[in-house]
């Protein structure tokens, strides 16, 4: 029976560096290249037992790869608690100066100022209103606002914050983005297809829904709408797949929808499947249900 591999204690459940490990002794090319071994980066490893989770990557990348750099975008919303992206995403980094292209690793470069980042467990992180000046300047709005609305739910981001950020940096490239982003973002979204869809409504021309609204009916409570227009008496509510587990929870949510109608609301129902093939036909539907009741809005073409 072969004999399974010695892992040598300094490289136990840690990321290193290949070339470090050959010149000291710790492993032979051959071995670093066999299955024992998982390749992060290049030059950077780790064993193939070791759980690797988005932290540890950007610790990686940055310990092994890019120490100048700072973590920034969707990466520094991680480790402020946004888990958005997992173990097979680019880390995100901010580098001083210009760097060539790094195979797992999105690169941005510019100044920054000494406010701008902030030490976690030793990595230099983007402070959450620098890490969503570089969101917004490098994705489109629907996909920045899915970081930047936990974000504002989770605390570690204000709109204040994100005001002032503009009014420091103005005339720079990004302040309108970042306006804009201020202005659709919402903290009560609790899912990034809540946030997607609200972002695309809002640019359809509807106007901004409150989220997580309460509908009452004679001050009792009917239910609570993931997006909702009060003023015209229509919402919107995202069911996931697993909403009816079984004929009481589907009894339960047609007696919840027949009171929504009794209390004048019109609901429009929404799964993930539909959201994600056919996003412009639900912003078709609430627009038509807006005008049925009296909005005097026009939407925006595409």
């Amino acid at each position: 029976m072969p004999r399974r591999p010695t892992i040598p204690t300094a490289l136990r459940g840690v990321t290193f560096r290949g070339s470090e490990a050959i010149r000291e002794g710790l492993l032979t090319r051959g071995q670093l290249t066999s299955s024992a071994w998982r390749r992060l980066f290049r030059d950077v490893y780790v064993h193939r037992t070791a759980e690797i989770d988005h932290r540890g990557l950007c610790v990686a990348a940055v310990r092994h790869v890019l120490p100048s750099a700072v973590v920034t975008g969707a990466s520094a919303a991680y480790l402020y608690g946004v888990r958005l992206v997992g173990p097979t995403d680019p880390v995100e980094v901010l580098t001083p100066a210009p760097h060539g292209p790094v195979q797992g690793i999105r690169l941005h470069h510019g100044p920054l100022d000494p406010g701008d980042h902030v030490e976690i467990d030793g990595l230099r992180v983007a402070t959450p209103v620098r890490a969503v000046w570089d969101l917004v300047r490098h994705r489109d709005l629907a996909d920045a606002v899915r970081f930047v609305d936990p974000l504002l739910r989770l605390g570690r981001l204000s709109a204040d914050e994100m005001a002032k950020y503009v009014w420091e940096h103005r005339g720079e490239p990004g302040c309108r983005l970042m306006e804009q982003t201020a202005q659709v973002a919402d903290a009560g979204a609790e899912s990034p297809q809540e946030s997607r869809t609200r972002v695309a409504l809002v640019l359809a021309g509807v106007p901004k829904p409150q989220t997580q609204f309460v509908i009452t009916d004679g001050g009792r409570f009917v239910a609570r709408s993931d997006l909702a227009w009060p003023e015209y008496r229509v919402a919107l509510e995202y069911d996931g797949y697993d909403f009816h587990h079984d004929r009481a929870d589907l009894s339960r949510d047609r007696a919840r929808l027949n009171r929504q109608l009794i209390a004048g609301w019109l609901v429009i129902h929404v799964t993930g499947d539909r959201l994600r093939r056919d996003l412009p036909g639900v912003v078709a539907e609430v627009l038509a249900a807006l005008r049925s009741r009296g909005w005097p809005g026009t939407p925006r073409l595409p």
